[in-house]
């Protein structure tokens, strides 16, 4: 197993590749599902951690981007960037082990270790990170980075899935603050270092072709970051990308705060919205990737990035309904339109940044826009938490008086209070995030009005398609069909290469 470039890559090497790309991120998603998200809050919060902490905990994936700063220089200097991506997550997921044991530890010294193990794994991750997206930039071929890109995001998804749903299952099954839960979590972890290990190995089997000769002259960190802001359009890109993660980072990293400690629900409703959330992404992956290769990621952010927007100030709505049925309806509905909204948001940002930068030297432009939505996403949950407990001691309430004969009536139809704010804060914030992405160019971009209606057509194919019995078949086999599909047409491709040189 080779960690050096080669100076070409042949187009069957470039077909297993792809394939492989997809086999990986089924050990990567199930390091990631077991490991962050709910299941990291359900895990700071069974440690007794507090709101700055759990603000901490969400930032740090992001506060880790900062390293990307050095891995340009690293990567320009180095010019092996399997090797560094390899290596960065051995080091990273290796922190997991230490995540696995904090469970056992007494209360502060387990959330300092708990503190310690993210912030590590987000630091290496993001130097894994930087290095892996020049790399594909320049292994993917641009006509199908869409393609690839949700598929690979689809099979992660599914895989995510399961992996959320068994942990619901077995969480469920733990008493809280019990010492069995401590053992669950502990072997959740455990499963995810293991995991993580495997997703390493098959990354150092995908062939790296080699980069363009090194310069002469040797460009220090300051002149590489320069060159993306001196390009207008990618500028543009940056400080969308900035204004956005600032705006959901704001408020998304509470939600499981939100619904467990404001709502009442336990961590067994969350992790199952949370399922919800991830099926819906698994559906609409398919049609936004479709969309994103012919229409633009543009086009794709303009319709994904309002929905979630409104999707995360609608979250008011579930603290102004009584808690019951009408209730976990809301919820779970919103959860299906956020799942789906975040999946078009997440391709187009993840795909326009590469698009838009040039190929070849990709790695500062993409580290660039990496070191503003870390600068930006870092520092709203850190924010958050820190302000919680100003917010939690405030209310804002709309009162309506109705006086007639028999007396006066007051209706309260709207009640704010503590992580209210939040979400209607990262509303406004987010429309300007919006604003800034009106700005950026992209080529086949089309109207939002247009973009709207091919949305709606393709969601109703695809309501068409789980409809049926073979529909919902189909949907089963998702992640086989996505290896079977990959698999033929690399067989085609190879037959046809064949037929040309006879």
């Amino acid at each position: 197993m080779a960690l050096q470039p080669q100076h070409s890559v042949s187009e069957p090497e470039r077909d297993y590749a792809l394939r492989q790309l997809v086999t990986e991120s089924a050990f990567a998603s199930t390091t990631t599902a077991l490991t962050s998200g709910v299941i990291l809050t359900a895990f700071a919060l069974h440690l007794g951690a507090s709101n700055l902490v759990i603000g901490v905990l969400a930032s740090a994936p992001f506060l880790g981007q900062l390293l990307q700063a050095p891995t340009i220089l690293l990567v320009e200097r180095l010019r092996q960037r399997k090797l560094i991506s390899v290596a960065s997550s051995l080091i990273g997921r290796g922190m997991l082990a230490l995540m696995a044991l904090s469970a056992f530890l007494p209360r502060d010294l387990a959330i300092g270790a708990l503190i310690l193990g993210q912030l590590v794994l987000c630091g290496m991750a993001a130097v894994g990170s930087c290095a892996w997206s020049a790399w594909m930039r320049d292994l993917a071929p641009e006509d199908r980075l869409g393609w690839v890109f949700a598929r690979r995001t689809s099979f992660a998804a599914a895989i995510s899935l399961v992996a959320g749903i068994a942990a619901a299952v077995v969480l469920d099954r733990t008493p809280e603050g019990s010492w069995w839960r401590s053992v669950t979590f502990g072997a959740l972890y455990g499963l995810g270092f293991v995991s993580g290990l495997v997703s390493a190995w098959l990354t150092a089997r995908i062939p790296e072709p080699a980069m363009p000769p090194q310069p002469d002259v040797q460009l220090g960190l300051m002149a590489l970051l320069r060159e993306p802001l001196t390009d207008r359009n990618f500028r543009q890109l940056t400080i969308f990308l900035a204004a956005w993660q600032f705006a959901i980072n704001l408020a998304t990293p509470f939600f499981t705060v939100f619904i467990v400690q404001q709502l009442g629900f336990d961590m067994t409703f969350v992790m199952v919205l949370s399922v919800v959330s991830q099926l819906s992404n698994l559906i609409a992956l398919r049609n936004w990737g479709a969309l994103a290769d012919r229409f633009a990621n543009k086009s794709v952010l303009l319709v994904a990035a309002p929905t979630y927007i409104a999707c995360i100030v609608a979250m008011i709505g579930a603290s102004q309904i009584a808690h019951g049925p009408w209730l976990v309806a809301y919820l779970v509905v919103l959860h299906l339109i956020m799942g789906g909204a975040v999946a078009g948001a997440t391709l187009a940002t993840t795909s326009i940044a590469l698009k838009l930068s040039p190929k070849g030297s990709s790695t500062a432009y993409v580290a660039t826009a990496g070191l503003a939505t870390a600068v930006a996403a870092g520092i709203a949950p850190i924010l958050g938490g820190a302000f919680a407990d100003f917010f939690r001691l405030r209310q804002f309430e709309l009162l309506l008086r109705w006086t007639s004969p028999q007396g006066v009536a007051i209706v309260s139809p709207l009640r704010l209070s503590q992580w209210d704010f939040y979400f209607l804060i990262a509303g406004v914030l987010g429309l300007y995030a919006i604003h800034r992405l009106a700005l950026v160019q992209e080529t086949g971009e089309i109207r939002r009005r247009e973009m709207v209606q091919q949305v709606l057509l393709h969601t109703r194919r695809s309501v068409r398609n789980i409809s049926t019995v073979a529909g919902l078949r189909g949907l089963t086999d998702l992640p086989a069909g996505f290896l079977r599909d990959a698999s033929l047409r690399a067989r085609f491709l190879r037959r046809q290469r064949f037929a040309d040189r006879d």
